[in-house]
């Protein structure tokens, strides 16, 4: 065996003997119990299968992800090409990020929602809105502890309770209850042992929205139990038929009890810039800055200036993009409906969550889907237990191949 090391480009190589060998073979290497302890990434084998059918040349129509389709409007994209050449963000950017994405976030709730924020005091600069939902979880929960989860509902929530030690007592999300959570059939144990609570909505996966009277039973519910609330509102843009989503921070008393993450991924299609936000109480405001002091130096600083251009700047694509997510989902509810897949429309978010046909459970759907038709979907099992029976299915596509997706589907009768 030979070991290249840092001192080749001047000549230098190292060989090792037989002895030497073994002794590095044998060398054990143990992961931290925290990796250990990792849920498993379920969603990593469906992208595994769906490569290997791209891979062996078939035409694969792929909906079970929720990856962005549309590019970052263009003057968000000259604004980070102009902001690159300022010398002053090749520096390292203050810890804590740029005064002025704070300040546009905070006029962008106040035009949009009514919510006055303090930039300064109540908004948390991420690296994307996932990395927030992983770091409050190790910032609130101590082992033993317990986090109020939605089931189904966003794996990611998981990973940072996992990584905090605690454990998760979940809230099913059933249609009988409009997908919302019944805090009344949590159990006294699990809410006397919860210091904090995951809800999202529009929710991924199952695109329904929240009434303001959900959330006011939500801030009750939270302060007369001690309970953090942390609010994913990633789609918090995208509300469909003239609705717009009511975020968590306008119910009177929110502030007080918890928190609210918001992205510009899915407003501003900017999933790879990873610019997010963690908003509302001050107190969770600086521990998530101070955990990040441990990890991060903040954004690059251009990224933070193009970010405040699409925050302050004229709201034109948001509407488009909304507009353009509503036609792809009337499309292809109206082609499930002409072959007989019944399901509710999606009131928000880009996700449709379609019940599972007799004879399937959601992952054998989804693997014949792949198999027979070429037809990516994420089986809803995936998003916990009571996902099974469902699958998710994303606007991610042009209407065309939306309508191309159903009309495979229709070719395997499984509708009559």
């Amino acid at each position: 065996m030979r070991l290249r090391t840092i001192f080749e480009p001047i000549g230098v190589t190292f060989r090792m003997n037989n002895a030497a060998q073994s002794a590095v073979s044998a060398f054990p290497i143990q992961p931290a119990q925290r990796l250990v302890d990792l849920p498993t990434q379920f969603f990593a084998k469906l992208v595994r299968k769906a490569n290997e059918q791209t891979a062996a040349g078939h035409d694969v129509i792929n909906l079970g992800q929720g990856n962005p389709d549309r590019p970052t409007p263009p003057h968000i994209v000259k604004a980070l090409q102009e902001a690159a050449e300022n010398p002053l963000y090749h520096r390292y950017p203050p810890f804590n990020g740029y005064l002025f994405l704070k300040e546009a976030v905070a006029k962008r709730y106040r035009e949009d929602y009514g919510v006055e924020l303090d930039p300064e005091k109540e908004v948390a600069i991420l690296f994307g809105g996932k990395t927030g939902l992983v770091e409050i979880a190790q910032c609130l929960l101590n082992p033993g502890d317990v986090c109020l989860v939605p089931d189904p509902g966003y794996p990611d929530y998981w990973s940072g309770v996992a990584l905090s030690g605690a454990r998760m007592a979940f809230m099913p999300l059933r249609e009988a209850n409009a997908f919302l959570p019944d805090y009344s059939a949590l159990s006294s144990d699990e809410i006397n042992k919860a210091k904090l609570m995951f809800i999202n909505y529009p929710n991924n996966p199952t695109g329904v929205t929240a009434p303001a009277s959900f959330y006011k039973e939500t801030v009750d519910f939270a302060a007369r139990n001690g309970i953090v609330v942390a609010s994913d509102f990633a789609y918090g843009a995208i509300g469909f038929d003239g609705q717009q989503p009511i975020s968590f921070l306008q119910t009177p008393g929110a502030k007080e009890v918890g928190i609210e993450f918001y992205t510009l991924s899915k407003t501003y299609n900017m999933a790879g810039w990873r610019v997010g936000f963690c908003l509302g109480n001050a107190e969770v405001v600086r521990m998530i800055n101070l955990i990040q002091d441990h990890y991060y130096c903040s954004l690059f600083g251009g990224i933070q200036e193009a970010a405040s251009v699409a925050l302050t700047g004229p709201q034109d694509c948001v509407k488009e993009l909304v507009s353009v997510y509503q036609s792809r989902r009337d499309a292809l509810f109206g082609a499930l409906d002409s072959i007989g897949w019944k399901a509710n429309r999606s009131q928000g978010s880009f996700f449709t969550w379609l019940p599972v046909p007799k004879g399937y459970s959601s992952e054998s759907l989804a693997d014949m889907l792949l198999d027979k038709a070429k037809i990516v979907v994420a089986p809803g099992v995936g998003f916990g237990e009571h996902g099974e029976g469902y699958v998710r299915l994303g606007l991610l596509s042009t209407e065309a191949r939306l309508k191309e997706a159903i009309a495979r589907i229709q070719a395997l009768g499984l509708f009559g």
